[in-house]
């Protein structure tokens, strides 16, 4: 029975941590080890991991905020998993979760699997629609792969593979598109298998700094002009299109 590693990194999150890690607790499949990163919380969301009863969870704790990235990347250095996970702390699972992606790994010997999932926004849920695969010129233009959702097989890859670049934002795909260069290609389960919850800091407010960020990490990946506008106007398009409720 394959291990699995599930990384949560927290950051004052003591609203949804306990929702967030009860849906991993208590998933149908129960070879895991969760690991917390706290990211320097000032609130008591420390306090209130440390309070569930359950041996599979591991907490690390930092001293100082360094963001989601490099959080995620101290769990995925203390991973022992065969398969890694993540699952951010606002977000939850559906319980069955783990145990339809590792059959599903399993069964076709993937890489890097992913799934679908609902926003969830005051209350109303929607269904995101994902592809059934993606490769890297695709993932740059869809940007459709959930972090709360990705499923990585340790078997073929490294954990150098997969550590993400010290950016405040947009890390996770930084890192998807470095596994996808190497010529692999993500596959998902398109039903729900989790929860994005839309805050207020995912709203309006912030679409400029979420464009000028995509425009940055295209500018990242060595692209030229030309297809970094080409690739810009196909993510704008499909961005509105996806989050349209």
């Amino acid at each position: 029975m394959k291990k699995i590693t599930v990384i949560t990194p927290m950051n004052n999150s003591s609203k949804h941590i306990i929702e967030c890690l009860e849906s991993a607790i208590n998933q149908t499949y129960k070879n895991l080890e969760i690991i917390v990163i706290d990211d320097a919380s000032k609130d008591n969301s420390l306090e209130l991991v440390k309070n569930i009863k359950d041996n599979r969870i591991r907490v690390i704790e930092l001293k100082e905020n360094v963001g989601a990235g490099m959080a995620r990347n101290k769990g995925i250095e203390a991973a022992t998993g065969d398969y890694i996970c993540f699952l951010d702390s606002d977000d939850y699972w559906v319980l069955d979760k783990i145990e339809r992606q590792v059959k599903f790994m399993e069964e076709n010997n993937y890489t890097f699997i992913y799934g679908g999932y609902d926003y969830l926004r005051n209350g109303k849920r929607k269904k995101a629609k994902v592809p059934k695969y993606v490769n890297y010129k695709q993932l740059l233009k869809n940007h459709t792969v959930f972090t709360s959702t990705v499923m990585l097989n340790m078997e073929h890859l490294k954990k150098e593979d997969i550590l993400m670049p010290d950016l405040r934002r947009g890390q996770d795909y930084g890192t998807w598109w470095s596994i996808l260069k190497k010529g692999i290609t993500a596959h998902a389960i398109t039903d729900t298998i989790a929860i994005y919850r839309v805050g207020e800091k995912s709203l309006s407010s912030n679409k400029f700094k979420a464009t000028n960020r995509t425009w940055n990490l295209f500018k990242r990946e060595e692209l030229n002009i030309f297809k970094r506008l080409f690739y810009f106007s196909c993510y704008s398009f499909n961005a509105v299109k996806r989050r349209i409720f």
